[in-house]
Order: structure tokens, then C-alpha cells, then sequence
């Protein structure tokens, strides 16, 4: 009992702890800690009595036999470990991420140094400093006096008396004798999502989320395959009828920047960047798929979806089925190449470039040992886009060419070398905004100019002060915008679409077929008749039509936002998207 208890108290200063250290940005009173205690309690309790089976156990076979105390003790170390790390990465990633821990921060363990890139070395030794203390914390709390082994005459009914709770045990683990189990919606009792989040027990989060992975594909079984299509056959269309032709070639050179966590939120502090706006092409109702760079870069690059508890660049067995816009204009004698001056294995990306048509690459390890380190994630974006502008220079002039190129310093810890804004945040994009425009204007006089489509969007937005997902039209609003010499006039087009509607849209206007591109739509076609925008992210996902839009969380089984005219109707086409999609990639 002692076991059971001391889990659930650690659990509840943990909501604490979270609430207190994550507290920016999201109001709360005392009141409302109380209802994250009371409302998480039965997942706390639940998950307490999943980690009370190992003592359990070895409490009832004492009955028969001495067990060594180190059993008791080993257990004890484990879980004060498990629970100390679940606590201080579950609060560390929070300001982050904007969700609770659970099995998608595994994707980045291969890559510790460019993970870390994010934050200071002093910030990761006051996590390691608290997670030290918190798990001598723990485990002092489960160490107890060794109980000499003494034969009781009453072995048997003390048995019988242990068997007869296992099933208690079982009922309190899955959360009762209904058909549905514990799950983390059973804790959600508020419109404010941060309060939602403070309830959910991190360890539970945790395991429920490698359960749940892409093999349990029931997670997204909501109709028959055939009523899905019949949902989604008019929002995604692969060929292009009447495209307007916006450009003078329909061989262009072309260049695609994915502009690193440059949402439309920060267009106040990047002039150059607007500028080009009345230059080009503007599409100006796009939103990001997703919320990070390995997810981002796959819609972009492949017009393939996101999803929302998994990353496809992260699966090579998958992401090297996938189609491309490399691969398909490699097939019309193009060249390509990709550009990134960070790890270019962060988040398996390389597998991912080279499985599906980029020739040639690009990244850290190619710079000097100086240039490697002008910023945390590796070489700053000054530096990179003279390579671009280098390599666009360079190019055989006998082939078309692709390229493709991330920057990287407009990501936490915000290092950039000027200082335009005393915001942080504000200062990276500023800097970025510079040495976009500085691109453009050496580019503009060279003979490469004339032929070159550049094709700016960004990767996803980000939380950002009071914008986070419960904001979604502010939150994952991207620029998406054509410029160069190859540009017919200047056009602004206001339908609304997604990043993965690049490819479409830009093989379109090269007059070749996308057939293969099942999930990218030609905004400029005719056959585009029901412009929608889909996000994802942390089990939940955004639709947005003519109608409004809504964001459901499917682990809550409840709309965290809705404003629609017709409610009901999106989310049956919401579900029939998630479940559309995720067959698809089953079945790759």
C-alpha cells in the first residue's frame, strides 16, 4: 500500500511541478490546480496500480519463500529513474512542443547533439541537476525496512487473499469493467487545452503512446474504406483541367527554400519577405501540414500528408516509396541537389533525400570547422544562402536544376549574429527576413535570373507568445509565395490550400502529371473545386473549408476548437482524411 500511495503522491507534485514550470503564457488559479489534481487522479491511480505489480508479486511469493531485499530495491530504482526522466522531459519539452510527452521525442534520440541544439548547456544542467535530486526523491520515498522471512501457519489464506485482489488490480489498471478503457480524453474536463494537458499523467502518456503506434491502425478505423473515399473524392484531385499558366517557361530552374518555423504570424518583422510578396506569386491562404521540420519537409518535397502521432522521414521502409518532385523531374532531365547546413542525419533526413530523387547533398560536414559552429544547429543561414546563390551561379547551363535548401537559425536558442529586435524570437526572423532579401537582390542581376522560379514556404509555424494550437488559423497560417524571372506578373491567389499542394500546383504549371501525387492538389486547376487545409499534430487534427473550421482531439474524443457552419459534416471528412491517409501509408 505504501508502494501505491507514494506513486500517487509523486504523480500529483509532478502536476504541480508542470503547472508551476510551464506556467508562461497560461493563466491559472488555485482552484484550477485543484481541478488538475482531482480530474488526473484516475489516471494517477490507474497508472500507480500498473507499477504496483512487480511488488505485488514478490510481496505474495514472500509468503512462501525469502526474497532478497535487492529485488525489492532494483524495481524501486528503475521506476524512480522512469518516473524522474518521464517528469523533467515531460516539463522541459512542454514550452516546446505545446503537448504532453510520449513516444515521438524516441525519433530523436539518434541525433542527441542536434536535439540539444535547441536550448544552452546550462539550461540541460539545471534538467539534469533536478533530475538527479528527483530520483534520489523517489527512490528514498519506495525504500522500506527489510522484513525478516517467517513462516506463517496461514501461507494458504494469505494466498487466496492476494489472488482475489489481482482482479481488483486489473479493473483498476484498465479503469473499470465498461468497454472502454483508461485513456487520456477521461481526464480532460476544461476549454483551456493547458489545463487538460497539467491533468494527464506523463508516464501513462507515454506507454499509451507506443501502443499506439502505425501497426494499430484500428486507432483510425472511423468508417468503411469505401464511405471514405465517397467523403474525400472532391477534395483530392490529381489532375490538372484549365490550369492558369502563371509563368513564361514550363522549364523553369527552380529553387525551394523551406524557411525554418517562419509562420505568417512574424510578417511584421520581415519586410524583404512582404516585399517579394507584391514581386510574385503569393498564395495567401496556406497552412502548414504539421508542426515540425522532418514532417514539414516530407508534405513539401513529396505532397504527402503528416500525421499525428508519427514521423514518415523517420521510416525508411516507408519515405522511400514515396513520390517526389525530385524523382518525377529527374525523369525530365533535371538535376537536383539539397542544401541544409546542419546534421543532415537529424531525423533519418538523408535516407529520406536520396531515396526519393536528390542527387547531390549538401550540409555541416561540408563547411570548415569555424563555419560549423556560427550557430548551434550548425552553419548559420548567411553562410548557406551565399552557397545557394554559389551553386545557382555554377550550374551546367546544358540542364535544368532543382535544388532544394532548409534553413536553420530561425529555431531556438534564436543564435543569430545581429540584433534588429530585443525580442529573441522576433530578432531570428528578422534575420532571416535579411538574408532572404540579400538573396534575391544578388540574384536579380545574374543571367540565372531570367529562367529561375524560387518557391518560398515555410516548414510549419510555431507556438509563439499567446499564438499556440488553440489558435490554428494564426498558428499554421505559412507564406507560400513564387518568385524569379520565370514569373509571368505579379498575382496574389486566395484559395485556400496546403504546403503539400506544391507539387501539384508546380507540376502543373510545368504541364506534366501528378498523377502519383494521391494527396497534392493543383490549386490552379479547375478540378480543384473544394479548397481545404489539413493539420495535424499530438493526436489531434485541423480541417478548415468554406465553412469555417475545427480541430478535434482524438484522444479526448471531443472538437478543442470549432467554428463551423456545419460541424458535424467536417469532422465525418476529418476522420475520413486521418483514415484515408493512414491506410495509405499502411499499405506502403
Amino acid at each position: 500500500m505504501k508502494t501505491f500511495l507514494w506513486t500517487v503522491v509523486v504523480f500529483i507534485i509532478a502536476k504541480i511541478g508542470f503547472m508551476f514550470f510551464c506556467r508562461e503564457g497560461h493563466g491559472f488559479s488555485v482552484a484550477d490546480v485543484m481541478q488538475v489534481i482531482t480530474h488526473g487522479l484516475s489516471l494517477d491511480l490507474s497508472t500507480a496500480l500498473y507499477f504496483l505489480i512487480v511488488p505485488f508479486l514478490l510481496t505474495m511469493t514472500s509468503i512462501w519463500v525469502r526474497v532478497p531485499r535487492w529485488l525489492y530495491n532494483a524495481y524501486y530504482a528503475v521506476i524512480a529513474v522512469a518516473f524522474a526522466l518521464a517528469i523533467v522531459a515531460d516539463t522541459s519539452l512542454y514550452p516546446f512542443w505545446g503537448f504532453k510527452l510520449d513516444a515521438s521525442c524516441l525519433q530523436y534520440l539518434s541525433t542527441p547533439n542536434e536535439a540539444a541544439a535547441s536550448v544552452s548547456t546550462g539550461y540541460l544542467l539545471v534538467r539534469l541537476v533536478i533530475l538527479v535530486i528527483l530520483v534520489i526523491l523517489v527512490y528514498k520515498g519506495y525504500t522500506r525496512p527489510h522484513i525478516q522471512f517467517q513462516p506463517s501457519r496461514h501461507r494458504l489464506a494469505e494466498t487466496v487473499s492476494y489472488l482475489f485482489c489481482i482482479p481488483l488490480m486489473v479493473i483498476g489498471i484498465r479503469g473499470g469493467v465498461d468497454e472502454s478503457t483508461t485513456n487520456i480524453g477521461q481526464v480532460y474536463f476544461s476549454q483551456n487545452q493547458f489545463l487538460n494537458h497539467s491533468a494527464v499523467n506523463p508516464v501513462f502518456n507515454f506507454i499509451y503512446s507506443l501502443s499506439h503506434q502505425l501497426g494499430n491502425d484500428n486507432d483510425y478505423r472511423f468508417t468503411e474504406p469505401s464511405e471514405c473515399v465517397e467523403l474525400v473524392k472532391d477534395i483530392y484531385t490529381t489532375e490538372s483541367i484549365g490550369t492558369d499558366t502563371l509563368l513564361n517557361t514550363t522549364r523553369p530552374n527552380i529553387v525551394i527554400i523551406l524557411l525554418e518555423s517562419c509562420g505568417e504570424q512574424f510578417a511584421a518583422v520581415m519586410p524583404r519577405l512582404q516585399q517579394l510578396k507584391q514581386e510574385g506569386i503569393w498564395f495567401s491562404q496556406c497552412y502548414g501540414n504539421s508542426w515540425r521540420t522532418d514532417r514539414g519537409t516530407v508534405c513539401t518535397l513529396s505532397g504527402y500528408p503528416s500525421f499525428p502521432s508519427l514521423s514518415v522521414m523517420k521510416m525508411p521502409e516507408k519515405s522511400r516509396s514515396l513520390p517526389s518532385i525530385a524523382s518525377r523531374l529527374q525523369k525530365e532531365g533535371y538535376q537536383t541537389s539539397f542544401l541544409y547546413g546542419g546534421d543532415i542525419n537529424f531525423t533519418n533526413m538523408r535516407s529520406y533525400l536520396i531515396a526519393t530523387g536528390w542527387e547531390k547533398l549538401t550540409w555541416k560536414n561540408d563547411y570548415s570547422r569555424e563555419e560549423q559552429k556560427t550557430s548551434e544547429w550548425g552553419v548559420r543561414d548567411d553562410i548557406t544562402f551565399q552557397t545557394l546563390f554559389n551553386q545557382i551561379c555554377a550550374s551546367d547551363t546544358t540542364r535544368r536544376f532543382l535544388i532544394g535548401y532548409s534553413t536553420l537559425s530561425s529555431h531556438e536558442p534564436w543564435d543569430v549574429p545581429t540584433k534588429h529586435h530585443d525580442d529573441e524570437v522576433l530578432n531570428a526572423f528578422s534575420y532571416l527576413d535579411d538574408c532572404l532579401g540579400d538573396f534575391i537582390d544578388k540574384l536579380k542581376p545574374t543571367p540565372q535570373w531570367q529562367d529561375l522560379l524560387v518557391v518560398l514556404v515555410a516548414d510549419h509555424g510555431i507556438n509563439y507568445k499567446q499564438i499556440d494550437e488553440q489558435q490554428p488559423l494564426l498558428r499554421n497560417h505559412i507564406p507560400l509565395l513564387m518568385v524569379g524571372g520565370a514569373v509571368k506578373e505579379p498575382r496574389t491567389v486566395t484559395t485556400l490550400c496546403n504546403q503539400t499542394d506544391i507539387c501539384a500546383t508546380l507540376l502543373g504549371q510545368l504541364a506534366l502529371s501528378h498523377d502519383d501525387f494521391s494527396f497534392s492538389r493543383d490549386v490552379l486547376s479547375k478540378s480543384y473545386l473544394h479548397p481545404t487545409a489539413v493539420h495535424n499534430y499530438n493526436n489531434a487534427q485541423l480541417l478548415i473549408d468554406s465553412t469555417g473550421y475545427i480541430l478535434y482531439d482524438f484522444d479526448a474524443s471531443r472538437f478543442t476548437v470549432s467554428k463551423s457552419t456545419d460541424q458535424e459534416r467536417l469532422l465525418r471528412i476529418n476522420k475520413a482524411i486521418l483514415q484515408l491517409t493512414t491506410d495509405d501509408l499502411i499499405n506502403r
